[in-house]
Parts: structure tokens; C-alpha cells; sequence
């Protein structure tokens, strides 16, 4: 840990690693000339569980339900590129149905994630009465999940060689009918974020990442599309059935807490979009290619759009049913080491809210 200057004009204060403010384990040591931050330190490890490790001691079937663990709020992320990189080791081909019902499992979560860190941002402004409703209306993302897959936050959703759930039209109806009731309520939000005085003040110009430092930070997802840069995996590097779909990558130049918000608003209700298309155009067939498809020695790295960002695996084969190696590298990597840019100069105050706005999820990068 770097000695942080203390002179009579200036004093270091520690945030975290649990604090009231913070959505998750972090710990800051940050220098402060009066109300204004002058030099960060952050300083990580407090929930390593070893789960890489650990991933070498399972079966590639029991990673799969390992991965899921890592992290709650993008939970379906992670066996879905563990298992893209698993099939591309295969060469396998999975089959037209599954592709789209591991984007209908992907886009639900990313309308539940992305909700929960615009409410977090409400409760940290000070606004509880947003704070709650935006909550109460993850609410109906939340039941739609445990409908459809019996849980709230583990979907259990994906396998290797396709997923382990279908969709009869029962389903396909309940699922349209509530979307139906989703997207007024959060392009209702979305207004409020767009308009509201309170929001505006605390958010607008705030924690500011250029387009440069973004580029020289390597950030991803909504943190970089904020940011003004251009970039999602979904449309650069399409799998599933991504290339099929309506997909609508919004940037915005201005790079603060304000813009990253309303990026996720907007990739919830883009979401919703590519969920109908999903269900319009769900294909007949199988939904996978049987239990515990073959997976021969090799190795290869896949890609996916998380809520937060590009995630990336990589994944060593060898006779064993086991893994080799398994390395994964989290959105929030990269774009934590943006946190010190985005302080910089930042009032005492706005620290929670900074950090919140890259959505940090602690769990995934900690492995």
C-alpha cells in the first residue's frame, strides 16, 4: 500500500472494505484537500475465495454449476462463456433453439442487474422514495425469473452443448405479458433520471471519464459506452443468435455518473426489445445435445456481454475430466482502475456514487 502525503492542509481517510455506502467489499484510502479527493489507493482481496482453483478439482458438468457462483447479479454470465469455451474446444455446434433461449436467459438478468444499480444510485443521492420503486419494479423482473427458471438469481439456465430449460407457449405468453407491464415502468424511470433536479445535481458532471482515458483504462460495457467508445461484444463479436437480433448500442459523450445510468436504463429497455424478437422468433428443435457432451484436450478463450461488460474465459483441457486451467477476466477489472481517473478532484461526497456507477462487482473480480 502507497504512503499517502498528510500535511496540515490535507488528511487520508479509509472507505471500506465494508461500509455503508459502498454496494460491495472495496477499501479506499483517499487524500483530501478539504472536500476534494487528491490521490487514491485502492487496495483489493478482502472476498477471495480461490474458485479457480478450486475449478481444476471439478468435472467441467460441476463447473458449471461452480461458475454460476461467482457472482449473483451476472450469475448466468459465467457458465454461458465457461461453456462457449468448452464448445469451441468440442467444435460444437449448438443447436438454432438454444442459442435463442441462452439470449432470453442473458437479457432477463441484464434488465435485473442493470435496474439494481440505477436504484443503488437513487438510495445514494439521497432519493428513497426512486430507490424504491425503481426495486419495486426490478421486482417484476425478479418474479418473471423465478417463474421461467425457479430462481430469483441462479438460473441454472445454461449446459454445455445448448441449456437445460424450454419455453412452452404458456411460458411465452406469461414472459410477453410481462414485459408488456416492464417497459412502461422503466422508460418511466428513465424519464425521471432524464429530468429530475435532485438526480441532475448529484450525477451530472460528476466522476467524469474521457473517451481518451477510457481507451488508455481499457474499460468496458457501460462504463466505456458512456464514455463515448463503440463497443460491445454482442455486435462485434456476435454468438448465440446476437447477429439475428435487434441489437441497438447506445453511446454518450459526456463520460459521468449521470450518463452511465442512463446507458443502463437504456440497455434494460433494449433488452426488452431483443427479448420479443427472442420469443417472435423462438425456432423449433432440440434444446441441447444430450448430458455431458465430450469435450477433448484443448484450449480456447470465448467472449460474452455481461451486465457490467465484456467477461472473458479461458479454459485448458486436458484428459482428465477436469479442467487444466480455467481464468476468467471480469468487467470490473479494468474498470476499477478507471476509479482513479474518475475521483480525481472529486468532492468527498460524490466517492459512493462514483464507485457505484461502474456497478463494481466484487465477487467476480476477487476469484
Amino acid at each position: 500500500m502507497t504512503n499517502l502525503p498528510v500535511t496540515s492542509e490535507s488528511f487520508t481517510i479509509p472507505v471500506g472494505p465494508l461500509h455503508v455506502a459502498l454496494e460491495e467489499p472495496m477499501y479506499f484510502r483517499v487524500a483530501v484537500d478539504g472536500e476534494t479527493v487528491t490521490d487514491v489507493d485502492i487496495n483489493a482481496g478482502h472476498v477471495h475465495r480461490g474458485i479457480e482453483y478450486l475449478a481444476t478439482k471439478r468435472t467441467l458438468a460441476q463447473n458449471m454449476i461452480l461458475t454460476e457462483r461467482i457472482c449473483s447479479l451476472c450469475s448466468n454470465s459465467h457458465p454461458e462463456t465457461f461453456a462457449l469455451a468448452a464448445e469451441t474446444i468440442a467444435e460444437m455446434e449448438v443447436p438454432e433453439r438454444a442459442t435463442y433461449l441462452r439470449v432470453v436467459a442473458g437479457e432477463v438478468k441484464r434488465v435485473a442487474s442493470n435496474l439494481f444499480n440505477v436504484a443503488i444510485l437513487a438510495h445514494l443521492v439521497g432519493y428513497e422514495a426512486l430507490f424504491m420503486h425503481v426495486m419495486q419494479v426490478r421486482e417484476l423482473a425478479q418474479d418473471l425469473k423465478e417463474a421461467v427458471f425457479g430462481n430469483r438469481m441462479d438460473l441454472g439456465a445454461i449446459c454445455i452443448g445448448g441449456t437445460r430449460y424450454d419455453l412452452d407457449e404458456d411460458t411465452i405468453t406469461a414472459l410477453t405479458v410481462a414485459l408488456d407491464r416492464l417497459e412502461p415502468e422503466i422508460r418511466e424511470i428513465e424519464k425521471t433520471y432524464r429530468t429530475n433536479g435532485s438526480i441532475q445535481r448529484r450525477t451530472r458532471g460528476v466522476g467524469v471519464l474521457s473517451i481518451d482515458d477510457a481507451i488508455a483504462c481499457g474499460v468496458v460495457g457501460p462504463v466505456a459506452r458512456a464514455s463515448g467508445l463503440l463497443q460491445d461484444v454482442r455486435a462485434d463479436a456476435p454468438y448465440h443468435a446476437y447477429d439475428r437480433l435487434p441489437l441497438d448500442v447506445l453511446t454518450l459523450p459526456d463520460g459521468d455518473v449521470w450518463s452511465r445510468a442512463m446507458i443502463r436504463l437504456h440497455e434494460a429497455l433494449d433488452a426488452i426489445v431483443i427479448l420479443r424478437a427472442c420469443l417472435r422468433d423462438l425456432p423449433d428443435g432440440p434444446i441441447n445435445l444430450g448430458s455431458d457432451p465430450y469435450v477433448p484436450p484443448g484450449r480456447a478463450v470465448a467472449r460474452s456481454e455481461a451486465p457490467r461488460g465484456e467477461l472473458l474465459y479461458y479454459l485448458k483441457t486436458c484428459d482428465a475430466e477436469e479442467p487444466e486451467r480455467l481464468k476468467w477476466r471480469v468487467p470490473s477489472f479494468p474498470n476499477w482502475d478507471a476509479l482513479t481517473v474518475m475521483l480525481s478532484r472529486a468532492k468527498v461526497a460524490d466517492i459512493a456514487i462514483i464507485v457505484n456507477s461502474i456497478d463494481p462487482c466484487i465477487s467476480c473480480t476477487e476469484r
